[in-house]
């Protein structure tokens, strides 16, 4: 065997978590780990949705050799320089798993390699790209025929995240939520408030209730409680009125960090990442948008995903020209204001699992949210486990097949044998 590279593309951070981390594990499974033979680099391009700690993430799966950040991107796609000078053998392929389809194409070019882009929704420039791991059938219905032998249906990457198996008439006695409130401030700062009250609305009427909140890795725990505080955060006020501080127990206390109101309640902060042993702990979770939807639909854990416009300029995360157009200095906040008001009255689906199915499996709650209302609802949920059973079942029906990642790989392996590497 000749040695190759395989350069991944990816962009945002549920991209690299929920996408590059299962791909990257059954490639080396499939072709080895030798990186003489088998080098893996994962370049980052610039993502609207993006932390800045894409690169830090990738850096920590040790199937990956080389990571470059996304401010050095565009060096490289114009005058194919990347910021270490990186050297490239003579073969490889270059996968696409997140940004934009166009990309692979370019450097596949430049590299002289082949190309492989994995599509979720729709396959573009399949006239030049070499071959497509596509999510379902329907991505492949608009090709045209001659074109067909490029596509190979893969699944759903997301599909490999193994489901919760819970007893949720069990767990309706002594239940455990997860809090999902995001990762940037636009969406923490409405979110962590929304979600202590709603918390504490359930713990003063469920005391054994336990609730556990993943903190995303682009995140500290001392940013992250700085939205429960009402002098860091006037939204504490606005949403409910309910703060808290940030615990650190003894290291051998055996105990998690977390956030303690003053009525008692505490909520366990979760640095483990991902945390998808901790959600199979759930029965329900709060969540607002984002690849976290598509992460819980995944699991099968039932969810009530919170849209609060209380600060109708907080959400800028939108796709393509609104969420450039949210994001322009001085007067992106007001567009952002106009933006989103237009985008609630649509009635649109937001969560992922309601786009997949085309209909509302989760409640998406819009608008200007009372916690203790949706408090009544999480305590009527509780109260009839049958619900959430039904709710799971449906989330899992809607979810792609399992195992995109291992056919992935395949195809990868297929596109190195295709000019005789092996």
């Amino acid at each position: 065997m000749k040695p190759v590279d395989i350069l991944i593309l990816s962009n945002g951070p549920g991209e690299i978590t929920t996408w590059v981390r299962p791909v990257i594990k059954s490639l080396r499974e499939l072709l080895g780990d030798d990186r003489s033979l088998v080098r893996i680099s994962v370049m980052l391009s610039p993502c609207p949705h993006g932390t800045g700690q894409e690169a830090a993430i990738a850096r920590r799966y040790p199937e990956v050799d080389r990571v470059q950040s996304s401010e050095n991107f565009f060096s490289f796609l114009l005058w194919g320089k990347t910021a270490d000078n990186w050297d490239w053998r003579e073969q490889g392929v270059v996968l696409f798993l997140g940004g934009d389809q166009f990309y692979p194409l370019i450097l596949g070019k430049r590299l002289g390699y082949r190309t492989v882009i994995y599509a979720e929704w729709e396959a573009r420039w399949y006239r030049w790209v070499d071959h497509f791991g596509i999510m379902n059938q329907s991505v492949s219905d608009p090709i045209p025929q001659p074109y067909q032998a490029k596509l190979t249906v893969v699944g759903d990457l997301m599909a490999d995240v193994a489901p919760t198996n819970l007893d949720f008439q069990a767990l309706s006695t002594a239940p455990v939520i997860g809090i999902l409130p995001g990762s940037k401030p636009g969406k923490l700062t409405q979110g962590v408030p929304l979600c202590l009250a709603i918390a504490e609305h359930i713990y003063e009427h469920k005391p054994q209730t336990r609730f556990l909140l993943p903190v995303a890795p682009t995140i500290d725990l001392s940013t992250l409680a700085r939205f429960a505080d009402p002098q860091e955060n006037p939204f504490v006020m606005k949403l409910g009125g309910v703060s808290a501080k940030l615990i650190i127990p003894p290291d051998d206390s055996n105990k998690y960090p977390y956030l303690e109101t003053a009525k008692g309640l505490q909520i366990d902060l979760i640095t483990q990442f991902p945390a998808h042993d901790y959600l199979r702990q759930c029965c329900l979770a709060l969540t607002t948008v984002g690849a976290n939807t598509a992460e819980l639909g995944a699991l099968g854990l039932p969810m009530m995903v919170l849209l609060p416009t209380q600060q109708l300029d907080a959400m800028r995360t939108w796709d393509g020209i609104p969420g450039v157009l949210a994001n322009l200095p001085i007067i992106g906040s007001n567009l952002a204001k106009l933006i989103n008001a237009r985008i609630v009255k649509q009635g649109r689906l937001f969560a992922w699992p309601n786009i997949w199915a085309k209909e509302e499996i989760v409640p998406e709650l819009v608008g200007e949210l009372e916690a203790d209302k949706i408090g009544q609802l999480v305590l009527n949920w509780l109260e009839h486990p049958v619900q959430l059973n039904q709710i799971r079942d449906r989330l899992l029906q809607v979810r792609g097949k399992a195992g995109a990642a291992n056919k992935i790989a395949i195809i990868v392996q297929q596109q190195l044998n295709f000019r005789g590497n092996y």
